[in-house]
């Protein structure tokens, strides 16, 4: 296809509340360079980083939940380390983390051949830093990413996917399900008892799939008018948000959420349980008594990081009928702004996804 100068995208201007998301039809085009291939964007989804990237709730001075500054987003001076990776952003940026995309142009060392495969995209990343460690940043933060029309990415993060889906369920799988599958790889979930926290939301009602696909009991946390929606998806046992969490009860708990109840969710674990998390909606900041940590044997773990193995695992459990998306509603890409406001509203359960618009 002839490539133009120009595209349609969501631009963020900067830290800030939904006006922050401007729609632009006059966007530079990238050019894929060394390794990199060229996408036409067929679809995408919102996901919580593209609402905390947006309001700066990732810096370190901000101590209450994601919601506290959803609408008006975090902003000034002390709020500059408000991305995924802790470093100041340069705006403008297109945002989206989530990409179902097809190949229309590759970059110097990549084969022609790619170009027409429809890929997804890793939506996090892993680069070599200067000191030789590899460092993760999260397509569509640290880079631009799939809110318009084009987008370009590393070769390598680029995975073909042979199914029969619609582009729009595709592209609610990469963020939620790699960083659910992360989690539970990092855990070493088995067949076990494991609560899994905001089971309704994208990477929650995931990891319900992906914990039944390895025998575990799962009990997801939830309001009650969702509960019959999660057993549905595989949930053996729903727990209510304000519920008294049973005791000595679980060998792992998948969390999402932090904030006040930390405490209980750590206290329902069993002699030698696991905790893992990779999301703090409640709130970063938690208490933690010591001695329940040292005297119960328990393992605590955080999630970000992933090897290339997830996302290629999550694709082949898409091309083996093992997964299905859960998509709670679609908007254009032009309504980006009510997308983002849905999603903060959280009536739906799954994925809020993204129809292009060409």
């Amino acid at each position: 296809m002839a490539i133009p100068d120009k595209m349609y995208g969501v631009v963020l201007t900067g830290h800030g509340g939904l006006e922050k998301l401007e729609w632009r039809e006059d966007v530079d085009v990238p050019r894929p360079g060394e390794g990199e291939v060229l996408l036409r964007v067929l679809a995408s989804s919102v996901n919580n980083t593209d609402i905390n990237t947006r309001t700066a709730w990732y810096s370190k001075s901000v101590r209450e939940s994601t919601a506290s500054a959803a609408a008006t987003g975090n902003t000034g001076p002390e709020v500059a380390d408000g991305s995924w990776s802790g470093s100041p952003i340069s705006f403008p940026l297109i945002q989206g983390a989530d990409c179902c995309g097809e190949i229309v142009a590759v970059g110097p060392g990549v084969p022609g051949e790619r170009i027409g495969e429809r890929v997804l995209v890793r939506a996090l990343q892993s680069t070599g830093a200067e000191d030789g460690r590899l460092s993760t940043w999260t397509f569509g933060s640290e880079c631009d990413g799939a809110f318009a029309q084009f987008a370009k990415t590393f070769a390598a993060d680029a995975l073909a996917v042979r199914s029969d889906w619609s582009d729009t369920e595709l592209a609610s799988i990469p963020c939620a399900y790699s960083t659910a599958e992360g989690m539970l790889q990092r855990v070493g979930l088995k067949d076990e008892a494991v609560l899994i926290t905001g089971a309704s939301g994208g990477v929650g009602s995931a990891a319900i799939q992906l914990a039944k696909r390895r025998g575990a009991h799962v009990t997801a946390m939830t309001e009650a008018a969702k509960a019959e929606a999660l057993r549905a998806l595989g949930a053996d046992a729903t727990i209510a948000r304000d519920d008294a969490f049973p005791a000595d009860a679980y060998d792992v708990v998948v969390d999402l959420v932090a904030g006040p109840r930390w405490p209980d969710m750590i206290a329902a674990l069993r002699r030698g349980g696991r905790y893992v998390t990779a999301g703090a909606i409640a709130g970063p900041i938690v208490e933690l008594d010591v001695r329940t940590l040292y005297l119960r044997d328990l393992t605590l773990l955080g999630s970000t990081f992933q090897p290339d193995n997830i996302m290629k695992d999550v694709i082949g459990y898409i091309e083996g009928g093992e997964l299905r998306p859960l998509i709670g509603r679609e908007f254009d890409l032009k309504e980006m702004q009510q997308a983002q406001k849905a999603f903060l509203e959280k009536d739906h359960i799954g994925k809020i996804v993204i129809r292009n618009a060409g």
